[in-house]
């Protein structure tokens, strides 16, 4: 786990469309203190799509819980369970020149006179 920064976070996908954060924490709680359930969902049209972040207390716990619970069935589906991951660091593209360049152009054509 050297690479990961927050090796408390726990990624959780394949999970049923039916969970609710409760259960989510219920389930987890079996290998230790719940911190914090985060479900995801689409940015259009705000519905869970399956996958979850789950904060435990401690490092331990959280290894317990990826060990334990991996291939459980939560409600009518195989969950599986892992580590997060980092967030990849995004650096902004410049050109030598310092302008972005995914920047619009003008359009082409004939240019208006005054």
């Amino acid at each position: 786990m050297k690479n990961k920064a927050k090796s408390k976070d726990i990624y959780v996908s394949d999970i049923s469309f039916d969970v609710v954060e409760e259960d989510l924490r219920k389930l987890f709680s079996v290998c230790g203190t719940v911190r914090a359930v985060h479900m995801l969902t689409d940015q259009r049209s705000d519905q869970f799509n399956g996958r979850a972040f789950v904060r435990m207390a401690s490092d331990a716990e959280a290894k317990d819980a990826v060990n334990m619970l991996d291939g459980t069935r939560l409600i009518n589906r195989c969950i599986r369970v892992s580590a997060a991951r980092d967030k990849p660091t995004v650096t902004p593209v410049v050109d030598v020149a310092g302008k972005d360049p995914r920047r619009r152009r003008a359009p082409k054509g004939r240019k208006k006179s005054p």
